[in-house]
């Protein structure tokens, strides 16, 4: 492979840079910083943005330094670099087919665009991990990009797991459930589907289809007669004997026919044996058989996109526009479309399509195995080597292609028409968002539109389960990856020892239900976490406005604790509702000036409503599963030497936490992974009376 210099318009690396380019920073640079680094600052320069050029050139050199250093001993095979800045954290992972060569090309200042040179200068460090193909190389960056997050990078932000269907293999009369997460579990595997919905209406089809159980072992276990789902007939009742196993096990059979893609023939099977009990006059049979053809044509009627020839594949497609890419993702499988799901990689705007469709494939596949066939809307740099390292990661052959005619493109043009409607919608939220950024720094007399909300709520009942609760916000919309919920541990405090995080400062005792303690407690923690973590403010974790929910004394609290860790250029704003707490008479504090309202149709108090009752649904939801978690206690837990696994096998045995209390102790013996001294300990725990 021979290097070749970086194209100076569009800043990206030589296509063996992989599909990864560098990213430029989502905030752009100011202006002084927008001109190419080699050409001296106007006159008119003020002396701070002079002193910061000279900074970033000083910079610039010493990253050249080290990679020049680097190069000496770097060998010319495959392989994987990292770039680091002076904290240790990756700013740019890339592969190469020969690191000699990849690395070589950053020593050069003059060949690179404006933001290859900030890249340069941000690099302390570098790391380099040798592969033995360029393969392995793909493989390897693709990971480390999704779990390092490198800011130059090409990301994929959203990369949730997808639910499935699972046909239990380990129970004579196995059950459809939803499954998420690793494959440990024995049985058959359909999906993914793109929603946990699209998963509940078919889960909900193949029971009034095929009857077959969703209930749990320990429940099927204790049954002594038919439950509900029996008698809405979604349930053939195997529990209680309603069905034997071999005439269940062709129920499982149609099933997996069913959701196997042979969804036509199994529903032709049923419509004949319909016809046959009303030809016999069993028009009770025909009757049951109606409604499980009728459920097979519900869910068909949702899998409104087949083609002929499709049975296993997924449709990608990516639309641009004002430098952002939406790429949406359809799921198919057996035949039938299982859903599609909308994603906004972060990217430099100015890279191509192709490019950023190119390290999306990588990532979104690192986690999940790929079909056979993967239609496309664009080409892809090195699509040979991506549709390779598909195929090594898949187990079998896997086929990127970008249809041109037939059945197959109208596939892919759906799906291009789904991604610019996507992101046409997202466009304009985001154009709204901004608007009401601005209104709210005119409102609140900032000097500049927040970058970054964090809201701040308290949520307990009588000072039992308090937490304390942020929720950040900012130009995208709410950012619930940033959320946090905090433990109140003062009010715990008061009752004994609590236990501290690593680092963290004991807080101090308060009365239970202290709403002022208990912000005071959560602004603490948090702000003393980010002036340890990053006192440099370089990570974009600190907010520009936080707000209280509350008043003047909430707001007061706010201020000391502040105060206290020298911090003075954070704005604090307290949001208390109005009279008789009317949403919409909304008062507002801010140090030094007079409480005030805004008018009860602004948008912007629209807007920061919504924050406000943001941050108090998180709150209450975070105190109400702590609350339902605590009433879900059961018995077992007061047992010392009882852990979960250990109490997961008692219930599975004796199906209750009751029954286990009445136990008698050969009984708790025989349950596998209770050795004979924890059976005593459990029998003399429920019988210390007795």
């Amino acid at each position: 492979m021979t290097a070749r210099p970086t194209d100076a318009e569009t800043g990206t690396l030589p296509a063996a840079e992989g599909a990864n380019p560098p990213l430029a920073d989502a905030t752009p640079p100011a202006d002084d910083t927008q001109d190419d680094l080699r050409v001296p600052p106007p006159a008119s320069a003020v002396r701070p943005a002079a002193a910061r050029r000279r900074r970033v050139v000083a910079d610039l050199a010493r990253g050249t330094a080290v990679i020049e250093a680097e190069l000496k001993q770097l060998p010319p095979s495959p392989g994987v670099y990292r770039m680091l800045d002076v904290n240790g954290d990756a700013v740019y992972v890339g592969k190469a087919r020969n690191l000699k060569k990849r690395v070589a090309a950053y020593a050069a200042p003059g060949k690179l665009a404006h933001r290859l040179l900030r890249m340069v200068a941000e690099t302390e460090t570098m790391e380099f991990v040798t592969t033995h193909t360029e393969v392995e190389a793909l493989l390897l960056e693709s990971n480390l990009i999704k779990r390092l997050k490198p800011r130059y990078n090409i990301r994929l932000l959203d990369d949730k797991s997808f639910p499935y269907i699972l046909v239990t293999g380990d129970h004579d009369f196995p059950r459809a459930i939803k499954h998420r997460g690793a494959r440990a579990q024995p049985g058959d595997y359909y999906g993914p589907f793109a929603s946990a919905q699209a998963v509940a209406r078919t889960l909900v089809a193949l029971q009034r289809a095929f009857l077959l159980r969703n209930c749990s072992d320990s429940m099927f276990a204790s049954r002594t007669r038919p439950c509900l789902q029996y008698q809405i007939k979604r349930c053939s009742g195997p529990c209680v004997a309603r069905i034997d196993k071999e005439a269940y096990g062709a129920l499982v059979g149609q099933a997996k026919d069913f959701l196997g893609g042979q969804s036509r023939a199994v529903q032709e099977r049923l419509a004949a044996a319909m016809r046959a009990s009303s030809d016999a006059l069993d028009f009770e049979q025909a009757a049951r058989l109606r409604d499980r053809v009728r459920a097979l044509a519900h869910v068909q009627g949702h899998q409104d996109i087949n083609v002929e020839g499709v049975e296993d594949a997924d449709v990608i497609a990516a639309h641009q526009d004002a430098g952002q890419t939406c790429i949406q993702v359809f799921f198919f499988r057996g035949g039938g479309n299982y859903g599609n799901r909308a994603y906004f990689p972060g990217h430099d705007r100015n890279l191509e399509v192709g490019e950023v469709l190119a390290a999306f494939l990588g990532q979104f596949y690192d986690n999940k195995a790929p079909p056979r066939l993967i239609l496309m809307s664009h080409e892809v740099p090195e699509q040979e080597l991506i549709a390779e390292a598909l195929a090594v990661r898949a187990g079998h052959a896997v086929e990127l292609t970008c249809p041109q005619r037939g059945a197959k493109t109208k596939l892919v043009e759906h799906a291009l028409a789904n991604a610019r409607e996507a992101l046409g919608r997202r466009l304009a939220e985001g154009s709204s968002q901004r608007k009401l950024l601005e209104g709210v720094a005119a409102a609140l007399g900032l000097e500049a539109p927040p970058r970054r909300i964090e809201v701040y709520d308290n949520s307990h009942i009588q000072g039992r389960d308090a937490y304390g609760c942020m929720i950040v916000a900012g130009p995208e919309g709410f950012v619930k990856a940033a959320y946090r919920k905090f433990l109140i541990r003062g009010a715990e405090k008061a009752g004994g020892e609590v236990d501290v995080g690593a680092g963290e400062t004991a807080p101090e005792a308060f009365t239970p239900g202290d709403d002022y303690a208990m912000m005071r407690e959560v602004l603490t923690r948090r702000f003393a976490r980010a002036l340890k973590e990053d006192p440099e403010r370089q990570e974009g974790n600190w907010p520009d406005l936080v707000l209280i929910d509350g008043g003047q004394g909430q707001l007061a609290v706010a201020h000391g604790v502040l105060a206290e860790l020298g911090i003075d250029d954070v704005a604090l704003v307290g949001i208390a509702k109005g009279p008789d707490r009317d949403a919409g008479r909304e008062r507002f504090f801010i140090a030094g000036r007079a409480p005030f309202q805004l008018e009860p149709r602004d948008p912007v108090l629209y807007f920061l409503q919504r924050l406000r009752d943001e941050a108090h649904r998180f709150a209450i939801g975070t105190h109400r599963a702590k609350r339902i978690k605590g009433l879900a206690g059961s018995m077992l837990d007061e047992v010392p030497g009882i852990g979960a696994r250990r109490k997961r096998a008692l219930l599975d045995h004796f199906g209750s936490a009751k029954a286990v209390s009445q136990a008698g102790l050969a009984d708790l013996e025989s349950v596998r992974g209770i050795s004979h001294g924890v059976a005593k300990k459990i029998y003399d725990h429920f019988h210390a009376n007795g």
